[in-house]
């Protein structure tokens, strides 16, 4: 194949279209910079410098008062939980329940996706479901964090879509060669739909991690309170949320509190940009499912 040819006007065009692009990246990453930036400055620099992306001088004050006791640990630890095993029960309770529905022949299939695609439009609200929290037995429990939100009616129609688009030819030499339902799925079925599985695992994963304001509804104990509470802690107190200050040496000096802030920031942000690495590759094709019909 010989060069491409290319027109006056479609080279101007490539120049803009690339200067535009790493423009809008490099506004996207900056303030990330900034930030990180000033978790580690100190009160002086934070004072005088309006914007900068280097500290001149690295202090690591806020992160020393952040981690002065075991709290941001235990809650770091709690989160990672719930994180972790609130994705896999929403992966399996959407899997199990989209891949009957791909079932064409499924009896009541069609008015269960109504029920589903009515729960999309309307909810119960937030003291309805408390009650039924409470009702349950779950609150203070890492459950009523995960159960109430166990299935995505819009991630799981999508899923479903999904599975309905494999090619039947596969289900039926599977079927053939004695291969039951479940072990159609596994064996079939999960190991075709990566893309998907990983697309939602990382959207379920990162709703776990950022989620605070069930926790502030459903866990009154402090001990079990994940990440995201206890930085709201912090961020709102400035002080002593995550460090007792009785724990602490008497001569400690506090570092500024906007420091703090940013470095709450970055705490709370970076365990979760770490996962997408490994989800990249899926990641990639899944965005793209129902974006093409052939």
């Amino acid at each position: 194949m010989g060069k491409r040819y290319r027109t006056f006007g479609g080279t101007v065009f490539d120049v803009c279209n690339h200067a535009f692009l790493t423009l809008f990246a490099i506004l996207t990453i900056v303030p990330f910079l900034y930030v990180l930036a000033g978790s580690f400055a100190t009160d002086t620099e934070l004072t005088q410098r309006a914007f900068f992306l280097f500290p001149k001088t690295v202090s690591f004050g806020a992160y020393s008062f952040i981690f002065s006791t075991d709290t941001i640990i235990r809650s770091i630890g709690v989160s990672v939980y719930i994180t972790v095993v609130g994705t896999l029960t929403n992966l399996l309770f959407t899997v199990t329940m989209a891949y009957p529905l791909a079932r064409r022949g499924l009896m009541g299939r069609n008015t269960v996706l109504n029920l589903v695609i009515f729960s999309m439009l309307f909810g119960g609200g937030m003291i309805p479901t408390y009650l039924v929290v409470k009702g349950l037995g779950l609150l203070d429990t890492y459950w009523a964090l995960i159960l109430p939100g166990a299935i995505s009616a819009f991630n799981l129609i999508i899923v479903k879509n999904f599975f309905q688009e494999l090619p039947p030819e596969l289900e039926e030499a599977a079927r053939i060669d004695g291969c039951t339902e479940p072990g159609l799925l596994w064996r079939i079925v999960l190991p075709l739909s990566k893309p998907v599985l990983a697309t939602f695992a990382l959207f379920y994963a990162v709703g776990h991690w950022n989620n605070f304001f069930s926790a502030l509804l459903y866990i009154n104990d402090p001990s079990k309170w994940p990440l995201q509470v206890m930085l709201r802690q912090i961020v709102l107190l400035s002080q002593a949320a995550a460090g007792n200050a009785s724990e602490m040496d008497p001569n400690f000096v506090p570092p500024p509190e906007q420091s703090i802030k940013m470095a709450v920031i970055v705490v709370g942000t970076l365990p979760i940009l770490m996962v997408y690495p490994f989800l990249q590759k899926h990641f990639a094709k899944g965005v793209l499912i129902g974006s093409v019909k052939g």
